[in-house]
């Protein structure tokens, strides 16, 4: 041993510890918090995204923001993870999230430096969100699907801050039918599988021409010109081969050496089935055309496999692999088949079908940026209209919900014995950033909400939150500010778990070259497209 020194890592890594990892690790989390903290709620300001090739996004939404950014530092990825974790259980909630990961890791910066040791700050936020998730299962109110008032404020409190609030009537009505029709009851519940709802954008007109459609729309026309345009009563054949005279691969179904026979091999394969609508999802060469034109059969080439597969959900049909399997029992039904011109593009609209348990919304808009935004805006109100389907619970809005749960944590807070008890009430303050925030972004006074909140909810008012258009606390459930109980639910949990492993990290060990992410960024910072891109200058 003698003094010689012991090498363990290998040449060019590096290992970084103590106070400085720590703090350098919480002012990365806390800095991704800050981007989008001044997105939040109905007065939320967008943050315009530069892409390195100048594609343009233009957005409020807290996981695209963070999605598009290139972030170096491992905690703040770390932070990104909860925003995406976030959208990907509830579809909405991902900025409050955000904003409260890195709330409690400022209020952990404190308690380190008052000497707590991080482990009891962890056993103590563990302890208080464990209380915070049980009290807020007593905070739920029960919803039930035929509840379509409740369905549809739900969907205004998700839209509100997006581009589409001023039609948020028109598309929270769309999108509550739209979840209802494809809702199925399940072990004495509901179950929603969003994948059977379609959506398909086009520009032109304005967000109010965006239309439900009871069924399935398709991005083509009809393959022929001579082909009927519209077809009522249809008996609809789903065909996963290929209608092509020439041999095209090994399985390519229909191969047939003289056209003319053609004719009789439709006769004899299709007219015998009752069809009167042919979805091909390969190809239908010009012979084939011809002859379906000329017995009056609707026909569409190359739909996508996920198409075809609403096409099913939606009609009844079966999906056949050859001619030979086509027969009555594989057709599906729909009211009408109808060719449209949609802007200056045919569709193919398949609507009143029996029973659809596939659905289609047609969004139009002024400008691509303004549909890829209205997009997001529903997609975020189909997920919480589903969630709120599913599990037939909400919670009030506007920072309510989380205030509660603070004055009910310092409650808590009082009863535990030790240092846990110092950071279980700093969890309790760190859960007031969210009606902070909302009152910041819509230029109130956040001290004189913070007082009025805390006075109504010691008082019992435990629905009152932060009223931003009338500039004052209010009962969040008479002016219609509602929440499914999971979008907070979520919240809680995820930030709690990213807090609490940001804060017990004491060591970086970086192999050599720091990673795919570069050398380990030094304590605090972190890199964003690189200095003096697009993104620094939004943000800057």
């Amino acid at each position: 041993m003698g003094g010689t020194p012991v090498i363990v890592l290998n040449q060019g890594a590096s290992s970084n510890q103590g106070k400085e990892v720590r703090q350098g690790n919480i002012q990365a989390a806390i800095q991704i918090a800050n981007m989008v903290k001044s997105s939040l709620g109905p007065r939320g300001m967008d943050k315009m995204l530069v892409d390195p090739v100048g594609d343009v996004v233009i957005t409020n939404d807290g996981v695209t923001i963070l999605d598009k950014i290139d972030v170096e530092h491992p905690s703040a990825k770390m932070l990104i993870e909860v925003a995406k974790t976030q959208d990907k259980e509830c579809g909405d909630g991902t900025t409050t999230s955000v904003i409260i990961a890195g709330e409690l890791l400022k209020s952990a910066t404190d308690l380190v430096e008052a000497n707590v040791h991080p482990t009891t700050i962890s056993n103590g936020y563990k302890m208080a969100v464990e209380k915070a998730l049980e009290k807020l299962e007593g905070l739920g109110m029960d919803v039930k699907p035929s509840d379509t008032k409740k369905l549809k404020d739900i969907a205004h409190t998700s839209m509100i801050s997006k581009i589409v609030s001023s039609s948020r009537e028109h598309m929270a009505d769309i999108g509550m039918k739209a979840i209802r029709a494809i809702a199925e009851e399940s072990d004495g519940g509901f179950k929603v599988n969003l994948d059977n709802i379609q959506v398909v954008k086009k520009t032109g007109t304005s967000i109010e021409d965006s239309e439900l459609i009871e069924g399935v729309i398709i991005n083509r026309g009809p393959v022929h010109p001579s082909m009927p345009k519209k077809i009522e009563k249809a008996k609809i054949a789903l065909i996963s081969c290929g209608m092509e005279i020439k041999k095209t691969d090994v399985d390519a179904a229909v191969q047939i050496r003289d056209p003319s026979q053609f004719s009789e091999f439709l006769k004899e394969e299709v007219k015998k089935s009752g069809a009167n609508v042919l979805f091909v999802q390969k190809g239908i060469d010009e012979i084939a055309q011809h002859y379906m034109a000329k017995a009056g059969i609707y026909s569409i080439r190359r739909i996508k496999k996920s198409d075809m597969k609403k096409l099913a959900a939606s009609t009844g049909a079966t999906i056949v692999n050859q001619l030979d399997d086509l027969d009555r029992s594989a057709l599906g039904q729909a009211k009408t088949v109808e060719a449209r011109k949609v802007g200056d593009e045919d569709m193919t609209f398949i609507t009143g079908c029996k029973n659809p348990k596939a659905v289609s919304i047609l969004l139009r808009g002024g400008t691509n940026y303004v549909l890829d935004e209205v997009e997001r805006s529903l997609v975020d109100a189909l997920n919480v209209i589903a969630v709120t389907v599913e599990d037939g619970k909400m919670v009030p809005g506007g920072g309510a919900t989380f205030m509660e749960l603070s004055m009910e944590l310092r409650t808590y807070a009082s009863t535990v014995g030790g240092r846990e008890q110092i950071a279980i009430d700093a969890y309790a303050s760190a859960l007031e950033i969210i009606p902070r925030v909302l009152a910041e972004n819509a230029g109130l006074d956040p001290i004189d909400i913070l007082i009025d909140m805390r006075k109504a909810h010691k008082d019992g008012k435990k629905r009152h939150g932060v009223n931003v258009f009338k500039g004052k606390v209010s009962d969040m459930i008479k002016e219609n500010v509602i929440e499914p109980l999971r979008v907070t639910k979520q919240a809680l949990s995820a930030s709690t778990e990213t807090a609490i492993l940001i804060l017990r990290i004491d060591d970086v060990i970086a192999s050599r070259g720091g990673g795919p992410t570069g050398p380990m960024p030094e304590p605090g910072q972190y890199d964003i497209k690189g200095e003096g891109s697009e993104f620094d200058k939004e943000w800057a």
